[in-house]
């Protein structure tokens, strides 16, 4: 788990790089679902570049996928993509590696993008695997922010409904979206309650940023049986240097030479603390 928890800073250093180079990205956000990204793809699903296709793999869809510079880092050390490839072609004409997930490239399950959209996909895809009687697991990240689109309290009455217990929702829970404090934008209160209003199964993780608390939510939420889970991971966006932390003008920013020096002197200090 060690080299995984520096794997993570590597990560970011590789998102980070991603950004300057196309000259955009959602950093504050990418920064704070890499631990939840990262667990996912090297632990806990069935999936791999050489079977991206198979019927029995297991499903992940980035439904925050405004948070994709991250999501290019995790795939590209997965082997599904190339991180020069990637870092060289983002966001330029013509290339197919946007700002948001694009189902043509190989691992990506799902176009998303438009806030709201992904929960009730897996919802979809949950339950076809299991009117098919198959294994397969639903994986879904969602921005907290994002939990102001209605299309996802439709997607929580279902899963519960049909008792989609291979469905598991993680929410980012940075607490910061593009115009501010979710709080303060449309205020979620008591998620926790909300959610289990709903008859899902809710984990709790106090710190997100924390692989062997996400893991151990994660193994709990495959033992559950009979109702969806969904995990809220309390996280910090912008997590990885000072600079950007805890900073809703970090949403969507290109750091400046200067701040690109600094946040790659505190991503390399994280990495070589954990390696």
């Amino acid at each position: 788990m060690e080299n995984l928890k520096a794997l993570c800073y590597q990560l970011r250093k590789d998102t980070v790089d991603i950004i300057m180079s196309g000259a955009t990205g959602h950093i504050g956000g990418d920064m704070s679902v890499m631990e939840i990204l990262a667990d996912l793809y090297f632990k806990q699903m069935n999936v791999s570049p050489d079977k991206a296709d198979d019927p029995d793999r297991d499903y992940f869809i980035m439904s925050k996928g405004h948070s994709m510079e991250a999501y290019y880092a995790v795939l590209c050390a997965a082997g599904f993509l190339d991180l020069q490839d990637v870092t060289e072609r983002y966001s330029k004409f013509g290339s197919p590696y946007i700002g948001h997930p694009h189902n043509e490239l190989k691992g990506i399950e799902m176009n998303s993008g438009s806030l709201g959209h992904g929960l009730p996909v897996s919802v979809g895809l949950a339950l076809a695997a299991k009117m098919s009687k198959k294994a397969n697991r639903v994986y879904v990240v969602t921005g907290d922010g994002e939990l102001a689109e209605g299309s996802n309290w439709e997607g929580f009455m279902s899963g519960a409904m049909y008792r989609l217990d291979n469905l598991c929702c993680i929410i980012d829970r940075n607490r910061l979206q593009i115009s501010g404090s979710t709080e303060d934008v449309m205020a979620l209160d008591d998620l926790a309650a909300k959610v289990k209003a709903f008859n899902w199964n809710v984990i709790c993780v106090e710190d997100g940023n924390d692989l062997d608390q996400i893991d151990a939510a994660l193994e709990q939420a495959k033992a559950c049986k009979g109702m969806p889970t969904c995990i809220i991971a309390n996280t910090i966006k912008g997590k990885g240097s000072p600079v950007m932390e805890n900073q809703a003008g970090w949403h969507h920013h290109v750091p400046t030479q200067e701040e690109y020096e600094q946040i790659m002197k505190d991503l390399n200090t994280a990495k070589e603390a954990l390696s």
